[in-house]
């Protein structure tokens, strides 16, 4: 079993060639051969040789089963496994084998596959450049036919001058007599190798293009990256069609001339006075980018959320060929229709007609006797305290739109405003009473809208009444009634009983019918805000009363610095309406904010439009309220910070049901204080005491004021929790009060001196233990222990202080009489001195109150 070159034994580990026996083993009858591979050593069966069974298929191997010829120290067990591992291995060499074989193959396909498609790009790109010079002789063809024809046509002419005209040949006609006496085998007009030529080029042509489609067909196949050409690195991706397509179609159109760059469009562009990057790009239809590019180039280093002003914007749009157009800001307000009513769109309209007087004189009970409704009874404190509006239909079927305005001297503002919107005063003048400073304000209001006023004089069923003395105080307000021989018409009525109330509604529908009042219902409604709240649930409601146009459910609309869509409408009696025409009052639904009291309603087109008035008006109020509370030069700023310094200031937040009493209150207590205090009023709003409301009246130290809502609970718990104190008012002039009594408190109080007596010193004393002592003599008046005292020396104050001892003798006494003699000590002071004079005087503190 030895190798004879002397070399290892082969089935001990000595090499051999691939595929070289190594060694033979014989088991029983099967015989195997040891061959190496290039990975491993195989074991396998001879031809013609038995195979052996294998383990468990029968019975036991014949190698276990022969001792005698199975290697020592080896058991059954371990021959059997060790068998089974050959056979294994047999297996696995095998398959690695046959995989080989098949990696192989894919190798040499895949070549196979690289090298056609490397002689079918090849072969494309011979075709293309044969297909190009194919084009261009066909082009040349094309020239020199064309060229051909040309001198033939000029070969068929007669000579001029023979009498007969010359024929005109048609090229395309003589082309084809030509195709059809060569088919018939006739003589043809026209030399024959042109005819042979033509139908070369035509079997070319097709040939040429069959390789076309067939090239593109190719290219199309082949354009497709393989797994194989990318790992590679061989072929690479082609145009598709849809790009050829698109390069076509621009050469095509670049033929034909359209390819040429359109005019470029100038536009008008509106300059505001100041215009962000971004949009002046929108409004040219330009890039935002090269916008910028410009403005750099002007030295500006901006970015497109950026604002410039009107100059810079004006330069850009003149560099972009584009033409500016410089607006304002207040332009936006030109989208509300301000057009004028011609006389063939006016239908009469209800008058409005406004209750005015001073508080408890019957205002609200007379709009109760004529509605037929108990308003009066539901107010706090018996009076009117909110603006509200009603329409009435009379007897007649007339309809009278009423409005009805508090009579506190608070609600100022209320009834001016309840004047600005009305067509007719009612003023209410109580017979029992007489004209009281509300009343002549009411006058004044009316005289200052120019409206026509009637008088009612109200309680006339009172046995202290006395008309007669209310129409001569009248007289003093320049006010003369009919029966004074005047022109303002006075009614004698009485809301308790109805006396006189037909008479004036008479009068009322009389002076509308004088009026002759109309208005264009087909328009976008205009309207004024009578009141305005922040209801829960609802959302802010506003009080409208329609003065032109028609408002409808749905309609946009701007009111002051507020805007919105119109959500619903609620009439006086709570029913919902579609519509609400000229003199109508409605209550409006869909407002985004509470707006204030006395702003005028514009419908509008869009919700752009409405948003940009809004915004417009917004910045306007704050630029307004920032100039009227800066201080431009360092003068106005000392001087401010001076005033401030001396005025105490009682802070307080309001909160109240409706826009006009938060109004009021605010108006009234600025009219609380003087020079040494004032009330400031930090915020006023309408709608419950909310959590915020709590945390600004906490950082200001501030109380909060609920006139009319109270707080959530939220707010109640922060309250509580922070130590701020909410005051509930239902009644303005208990608020005005308390208010005042607070803002009181503030004051200093007022410190009178009382001079009680005069003392001469008439020695100085020096005492152990207790400092100087000045013995004195009262030469008026009486000294006392507990009063103050001023030392005079030559007649000026040196010293001011108080005793520190009172003695009449050894004696502690608490005063001394004049012509006595007594010894004085002062407190923490010592330098005194003969004949100096003690002024004794006591001090008073008063309390002061604001008027």
């Amino acid at each position: 079993m030895n190798d004879t070159d002397g070399k290892k034994p082969l089935g001990l580990g000595g090499a051999a060639r691939p595929g070289q026996v190594k060694q033979s083993f014989s088991h029983g009858r099967t015989k195997s051969v040891v061959v190496e591979t290039k990975r491993k050593r195989v074991l396998v069966p001879k031809p013609g040789a038995p195979t052996a069974k294998p383990p468990g298929s029968g019975g036991p191997s014949q190698a276990s089963g022969d001792p005698s010829k199975r290697p020592a120290g080896i058991s059954d067990a371990e021959m059997d496994r060790r068998m089974a591992a050959l056979r294994a291995a047999k297996v696995r060499d095998v398959e690695d084998a046959a995989k080989r074989v098949v990696e192989e193959k894919v190798r040499e396909e895949e070549r196979a596959v690289r090298v056609a498609e490397a002689e079918a790009k090849a072969r494309e790109e011979r075709e293309h450049e044969e297909a190009l010079r194919l084009k261009a002789e066909e082009d040349a063809r094309h020239q020199r036919d064309a060229e051909t024809r040309e001198k033939k046509k000029e070969d068929v002419r007669k000579p001029a001058g023979s009498g007969k005209p010359e024929p005109i040949v048609d090229p395309a006609a003589a082309e084809a007599a030509a195709s059809r006496a060569e088919t018939k085998g006739v003589a043809s007009v026209g030399p024959r190798k042109t005819d042979r030529d033509r139908v070369d080029r035509s079997t070319t042509t097709d040939r040429d293009a069959r390789g076309k489609a067939k090239t593109a067909d190719d290219v199309r196949r082949t354009g497709k990256l393989s797994l194989s050409e990318a790992m590679n690195g061989e072929g690479g991706r082609q145009r598709s069609m849809a790009a050829m397509k698109r390069k076509q179609e621009k050469a095509r159109a670049k033929a034909m001339g359209i390819h040429a760059k359109p005019e470029k469009q100038v536009r008008d562009v509106q300059l505001p006075e100041t215009i962000v990057v971004s949009e002046l790009a929108n409004r040219m239809s330009e890039r935002a980018a090269d916008v910028v590019k410009s403005l750099m180039k002007m030295g500006m280093m901006v970015s497109i959320n950026e604002t410039i002003d009107a100059d810079t914007a004006e330069l850009v749009v003149e560099e972009f060929g584009h033409r500016s157009v410089r607006v304002s800001d207040a332009d936006v307000e030109h989208v509300i229709d301000t057009v004028v009513d011609s006389a063939e769109h006016l239908v009469p309209r209800p008058p409005v007609v406004t209750i005015m007087g001073h508080v408890d004189h019957g205002k609200t009970s007379i709009l109760d006797a004529i509605r037929h409704t108990t308003v009066a009874t539901g107010e706090a404190g018996g009076i009117t305290q909110h603006i509200g509006a009603y329409q009435v239909r009379t007897d007649t079927g007339a309809a009278l739109t009423f409005l009805d305005t508090p009579g506190h001297a608070a609600f100022t503002s209320m009834r001016a405003r309840g004047a600005q919107v009305t067509d007719i005063v009612v003023l209410v003048v109580a017979a029992d009473d007489q004209v009281m400073p509300q009343t002549i304000e009411a006058i004044n209001h009316a005289k200052a809208a120019k409206v026509p006023m009637i008088v009612a004089i109200n309680k006339i069923d009172k046995y202290e009444a006395n008309a007669q003395k209310v129409r001569t105080d009248l007289l003093q307000h320049s006010v003369v009634v009919e029966e004074m021989s005047g022109d303002v018409l006075d009614v004698e009525v009485s809301a308790k009983t109805g006396q006189g109330l037909d008479k004036l509604l008479e009068a009322i529908a009389l002076q509308a019918e004088i009026l002759d009042l109309r208005a264009n219902p087909d328009r976008a409604a205009q309207g004024a805000v009578i009141e305005a709240k922040l209801d829960i649930g609802r959302g802010p409601v506003a009080t409208v009363l329609v003065q032109n146009g028609t408002l409808r459910a749905g309609d946009i609309f701007v009111v002051g610095e507020q805007w919105g869509k119109v959500r619903a409408l609620i009439n006086d009696k709570g029913e919902r309406v579609e519509a609400a025409g000229p003199s109508v009052p409605v209550e409006v639904l869909g407002l985004n904010g509470t707006p204030q009291a006395g702003d005028v309603l514009n419908v509008v087109e869009t919700e752009a439009q409405a948003r940009e008035i809004a915004d417009y008006r917004i910045k306007l109020a704050r630029d307004k309220r920032a100039a009227a509370g800066a201080a431009t030069t360092l003068e106005q700023l000392m001087a401010k910070a001076k005033a401030d310094k001396s005025v105490a200031e009682l802070p307080i937040l309001v909160k109240a049901d409706v826009q006009g009493s938060a109004e009021a209150i605010a108006q009234a207590m600025e009219k609380i204080g003087n020079d040494e205090v004032r009330v400031r009023v930090l915020h006023s709003g309408v709608g419950a005491i909310t959590e915020s409301d709590i945390g600004l009246a906490e950082a200001s130290g501030a109380p909060v004021i609920g006139f009319n809502v109270r707080a959530n609970a939220p707010a109640r718990a922060a309250a509580n929790q922070k130590g701020v104190e909410i005051r509930y008012y239902s009644i303005i002039y208990d608020l005005v009060d308390d208010i005042k009594a607070a803002a009181s408190g503030l004051l200093k109080n007022e410190v009178r001196e009382t001079f009680i007596g005069y003392a001469t010193i008439k020695e100085v004393f020096k005492v152990s233990g207790v400092g100087k002592v000045a013995g004195c003599l009262v030469t008026e008046g009486v000294a006392q222990r507990a009063a103050g005292v001023r030392l005079l020396r030559d007649d000026v104050v040196i010293h001011e202080g108080t005793l520190k001892t009172l003695k009449r003798f050894k004696d502690e006494v608490k005063e001394v009489i004049s012509g006595q003699e007594c010894g004085m000590a002062f407190e923490n002071y010592d330098d005194i001195r003969k004949d100096d004079v003690i002024e004794i005087f006591t001090r008073e503190e008063i309390v002061r109150k604001l008027d």
